[in-house]
């Protein structure tokens, strides 16, 4: 039998084995995590997040203060309306997609890093697979550019309500002025073109105007639309920073196939390289 000592040294050995593993393992599986990837998916889906939900409550609001300040008569903003409705939906639309995009980049991200290649042993690619990856190099260009358009559509009413809301601090610092008289700075609304000409009243005028910019429905709609417009942009750079990983990862992968085309036809000639050398040994054997 082996001495108490002995017998407590080898399990502690064994314990520092199996914890090093575990660390090693550990190590491994971080360092297959493409953290780009998983960086641009964050930014994505926060940007997509904060567009979608400040878009879509503030577009209620600007309905709300439309209907009870500008145009009172529902026929003069019926379009309106059904418009700002269209969009929400395809706010929910955009929420959703991008969601599962994000999702299949991700996983995209985590197939085409090199640590993968450590992890899982030897790296193979197939034309289909590379034909993946250029084709999400190109939808994501294609969703960049659109989202530049978008970015530059929300900066529209978070241009209109600046307007309105510097047009409310001029009328509060013409107060003490008696020789200016704030009722004739006023804000029209019907010159922007979201509703028509002859709607009533339009347009509002001095203590109205005021009182408008200090309704929650005011401000919330405006700070609303701004942080929506941030969340364009993040969104913006969260596609140019996908973009350059596809890119990346696309060169990889023709890199790879590239690397494994030379591996196969070197296997060959060295396999052909072996067979001539075995028969040639084996007629040597024969004259002898």
């Amino acid at each position: 039998m082996k001495p108490a000592m002995e017998t407590a040294a080898e399990e502690n050995a064994e314990q520092s084995q199996e914890k090093k593993g575990c660390f090693e393992c550990c190590i491994k599986c971080l360092g297959g995590v493409p953290y780009a990837s998983l960086v641009a998916t964050i930014l994505c889906f926060s940007g997509v997040a904060l567009f979608c939900g400040c878009g879509h409550v503030a577009l209620t609001g600007t309905v709300s203060i439309l209907e009870q300040h500008f145009s009172t008569t529902v026929s003069d903003h019926a379009l309106l309306s059904e418009v700002i409705q269209l969009m929400q939906y395809v706010i929910y639309g955009i929420a959703s997609f991008f969601f599962l995009y994000g999702i299949i980049l991700l996983a995209e991200g985590f197939y085409t890093t090199s640590a993968v290649k450590e992890l899982h042993g030897e790296f193979k690619t197939t034309a289909c697979g590379r034909c993946i990856s250029g084709m999400f190099v190109f939808l994501t260009y294609v969703l960049g550019v659109a989202w530049l358009g978008v970015f530059g559509f929300s900066a529209v009413p978070v241009f209109m309500f600046y307007n309105i809301w510097s047009t409310c601090e001029v009328i509060k610092s013409l107060q003490t002025n008696v020789t200016v008289p704030g009722d004739q700075i006023c804000v029209d609304i019907r010159q922007y073109g979201i509703i028509p000409w002859n709607a009533v009243p339009g347009k509002a005028c001095g203590p109205i105007l005021e009182n408008i910019c200090n309704t929650n429905e005011f401000y919330m709609s405006y700070h609303l639309f701004i942080v929506a417009c941030a969340g364009a942009g993040a969104t913006v750079i969260a596609l140019i920073h996908f973009l350059m990983i596809l890119s990346s990862n696309w060169a990889y992968l023709k890199d790879a196939s590239k690397m494994q085309a030379y591996q196969d036809i070197k296997a060959k000639e060295e396999q052909e390289l072996q067979d001539i050398q075995s028969r040639s040994k084996e007629q040597l054997n024969s004259y002898t």
